[in-house]
């Protein structure tokens, strides 16, 4: 289940997805893509930071797992329709776990913002 659609940014310290929602998606019910959908969208956002990271450092990418979830703020919840752009923000880099910051937008507006503890299997 893919909720990434693209590389939109990506530099030392953030990079940017994208996401154009329908209504097939399995997170998107009644209209909206709900907020389930919007961590899951952060994490792979996380993770599509990893493996492009790799890949220009010519590595295989690590196994890497959610270890926490805070600080999560839903605002509203984007139509089914919309295109999200999510950042991700490296906070602190330490051996294997990483704590980045998540923020999802729509139309230039956050719908949601976080933190999340993501931890890399060694490999």
């Amino acid at each position: 289940m893919a909720m990434v659609d693209g590389l939109v940014a990506h530099d030392e310290v953030s990079t940017t997805s994208r996401l154009e929602l329908n209504e097939q998606n399995i997170f998107c019910k009644k209209g909206y893509f709900h907020e389930a959908g919007l961590i899951e969208n952060m994490a792979q956002t996380a993770a599509l930071r990893a493996g492009y990271t790799a890949h220009l450092n010519n590595m295989q990418p690590l196994v890497g797992y959610i270890g926490a979830i805070k600080k999560m703020k839903i605002y509203q919840l984007p139509e089914d329709t919309d295109v999200l752009q999510t950042k991700i923000t490296v906070l602190t880099e330490v051996a294997n776990a990483t704590i980045v910051k998540g923020e999802v937008f729509s139309n230039s507006k956050m719908m949601a913002e976080g933190e999340m503890s993501i931890f890399k299997q060694d490999s």
